[in-house]
């Protein structure tokens, strides 16, 4: 199983970051390790800035490799849920280096995964997500803000790589990311309905 996530995606959080928004999607991968186990992450100890980025999450169903546009929308019938976890001190300093940034977003446990929903019962345009953190709301979107939408995102990701049922499209966090910090309670909710809940520890 591979992770392919999307950085970026949202004009919005790409400015709250000071960040360029991008001309064509930005992609990197987390292992499968990554995948948390249970509902409690313990904060690593190699940083004290970690960040949670809530992100709709696509579940690709069938192999295929440079899948043309008009036929993306074969190869994924699931939506789920993710929280990336990213180590912003980590990022900032391999940014600044010119370094690659897989310890800062692909550490184990760097990634939560919800249950999924057959994303025929929604609106691909506009399926609305969010986040709260100790019951208050920190992020608030919808996948019709995305830059680069669920098709897209299939077409060009199977031009490098062949996606195989099972794996992961993490598509991108809106705006609101922000840090964690022990005893926190992170809800991640589909609509109205919550399909994930995490314990930071």
């Amino acid at each position: 199983m591979k992770i392919l996530c999307i950085g970026r995606n949202y004009v919005e959080h790409a400015e709250e970051l000071n960040n360029e928004v991008p001309k064509e999607p930005i992609i990197f991968m987390k292992p499968s390790t990554a995948i948390l186990e249970g509902a409690q992450l313990s904060i690593p100890a190699f940083t004290t800035d970690l960040h949670y980025e809530l992100e709709l999450v696509l579940k690709i169903s069938k192999t295929g490799s440079r899948i043309p546009l008009e036929e993306a929308s074969d190869y994924f019938s699931e939506i789920g849920l993710g929280i990336d976890f990213t180590a912003r001190d980590i990022q900032s300093r391999c940014k600044e280096k010119g370094l690659p940034w897989e310890k800062a977003k692909a550490f184990d446990g760097s990634a939560t995964l919800s249950g999924f929903k057959p994303i025929r019962n929604y609106d691909k345009e506009s399926i609305p997500f969010s986040l709260k953190k100790n019951g208050a709301t920190v992020q608030d979107s919808h996948s019709g803000l995305m830059i680069f939408k669920f098709d897209y995102l299939v077409h060009y990701c199977s031009q490098y790589f062949k996606l195989e049922a099972g794996d992961l499209l993490f598509t991108g966090t809106p705006k609101g990311v922000g840090r964690v910090q022990s005893g926190d309670l992170l809800e991640a909710y589909l609509g109205e309905e919550l399909l994930d809940k995490v314990h930071i520890n």
